[in-house]
């Protein structure tokens, strides 16, 4: 024991040394610990690789039972590419308006994923015993065509799932937005595009093969495993609070505001030959691999391709860019998305005019569609912060939906057209791999007129986009 001398101030006592405080992350009202995000993102990324098995599997098995009634392309292109296309042109900005302003105890997203995501796996259910309920339908009016009673039973539960699809896809994103930390956006979708690519290496390599023989089996567990799957993320994921949505105001203020925004927005948007040239480019960039990917499976079954070998190619193609994601995330960084997307794209030019003159058997097909999967797969990757890098910050969201507006609207009368030639050349599914050429060689011509005018406004180092 330490003594006190005589008429000595008292010593304080000794300050015991602080703890660390443990790191916070905020996003908007909410704020997390280093363990409560990690939380956040197993539930997020679990609700991701539903999704992703959603989208990785629906799609392909809606397509390969489609050609299975011998339907013709016209009307193929017109149920898997047009129909989802215009439903996103009106539903999308329709729901995300709706999303933004909706105020509720559970916030303002996962009311509208609480009611999309059980039609979703509905429609899932329906397209899945379709062939059964065809049928029975068709039993009770025989007079009718099997094929048309079964193309209408596929109809009503395929606009379900696409209109509930495409809701929740326009508030998922704005979920992600609210409850994720800025700093930790990049690296959040880079998980996500993980997750996805996984998603479709298993249902490629190890399902899809089985499709033909257990359609309704498999279709079933994944519209089970997606409902019950996401609508525990729904419950397990919080939002924070919101500032009151701006009011509103009378209706003939209302529509004259409408119609002086819809004015303002198509101005600013569409007079600009600079942000034209942008558009070009990212419309025929993501387009110019439609061709392939909407009638691949009709081309592989042309051709007597067993649909296991084409499930493992399209693994293969998925478990590449997988590989490849990281080495070319960091070329993007290094060299800038616009040169990197415009490099993939001359690739794919020169693989798909490859596979127009020979791809004409099962072998050449797998090398071209393989390599077709790893090219589309460098665009994407590279592209994916273009619009990010050269949209105005402030009017990002406008000027991103001015150019899914115009994708959305290109897809609606291309796939249509596609199908009609493939028809009218007798199903020569090689013309596929040809309009995919022509359309990547329409985007780096775009794609060079917009990169000379971002150099005219100061290049990778000081670029400033023009309003």
């Amino acid at each position: 024991m330490k003594l006190q001398a005589p008429g000595a101030p008292p010593t304080p006592p000794a300050e015991s040394p602080q703890e660390p405080r443990p790191k916070l992350w905020k996003a908007n009202s909410l704020t997390y610990t280093s363990a409560g995000l990690v939380a956040l993102f197993c539930w997020l990324l679990f609700g991701d690789f539903a999704w992703s098995m959603r989208d990785r599997s629906v799609g392909p098995m809606a397509q390969w039972y489609l050609k299975s009634l011998g339907v013709s392309n016209l009307l193929f292109g017109l149920l898997v590419s047009s129909f989802p296309a215009l439903v996103t042109l009106v539903l999308g900005p329709v729901v995300s308006v709706k999303s933004d302003r909706h105020r509720s105890r559970l916030g303002r997203r996962i009311p509208f994923l609480l009611v999309t995501t059980p039609i979703a796996a509905f429609g899932m259910f329906g397209i899945a015993f379709t062939p059964f309920l065809a049928r029975w339908v068709h039993s009770l009016v025989p007079e009718q065509s099997e094929i048309v009673v079964a193309v209408l039973c596929f109809g009503i539960f395929w606009a379900a799932f696409e209109f509930a699809t495409i809701a929740g896809q326009a508030v998922f994103g704005g979920l992600i937005n609210d409850v994720v930390p800025k700093p930790l956006l990049g690296r959040f979708y880079g998980l996500f595009r993980a997750v996805s690519l996984i998603d479709g290496i298993v249902f490629n390599y190890w399902i899809m093969g089985k499709v033909p023989t257990h359609f309704t089996l498999i279709l079933s567990i994944i519209a089970l495993f997606y409902g019950s799957a996401f609508m525990w993320v729904c419950c397990k994921v919080r939002e924070g609070e919101y500032p009151p949505p701006q009011p509103k105001v009378d209706s003939e203020r209302a529509l004259r505001g409408v119609y002086n925004s819809g004015r303002s927005y198509f101005r600013e948007c569409f007079a600009s030959s600079y942000y034209l040239s942008v558009f070009g480019m990212l419309t025929m960039g993501a387009l110019c691999f439609s061709p392939v990917n909407t009638f691949s499976i009709p081309y592989a079954k042309s051709l007597a391709m067993d649909m296991e070998v084409y499930g493992r190619c399209l693994a293969l193609a998925f478990g590449v860019s997988l590989v490849l994601s990281f080495f070319l995330g960091w070329l993007v960084d290094l060299f800038h998305p616009i040169r990197m997307s415009m490099a993939s794209l001359a690739c794919y030019v020169l693989v798909s005019l490859w596979a127009w003159i020979y791809a004409s058997d099962p072998k050449t097909f797998a090398v071209a569609f393989v390599l077709h999967g790893i090219f589309s797969g460098c665009y994407f990757t590279s592209a994916a912060s273009l619009g990010l890098r050269l949209f105005p910050y402030q009017k990002f969201a406008q000027y991103a939906s001015a150019g899914g507006m115009t994708l959305s609207a290109c897809t609606m009368s291309f796939s249509p057209i596609m199908g009609s030639i493939i028809d009218a050349t007798g199903s020569e599914f090689r013309h596929t791999f040809l309009a995919g050429a022509l359309l990547a060689i329409g985007a780096l011509f775009a794609s060079l007129h917009a990169y000379r005018n971002f150099m005219r406004l100061g290049g990778p180092a000081g670029y400033v986009a023009p309003e």
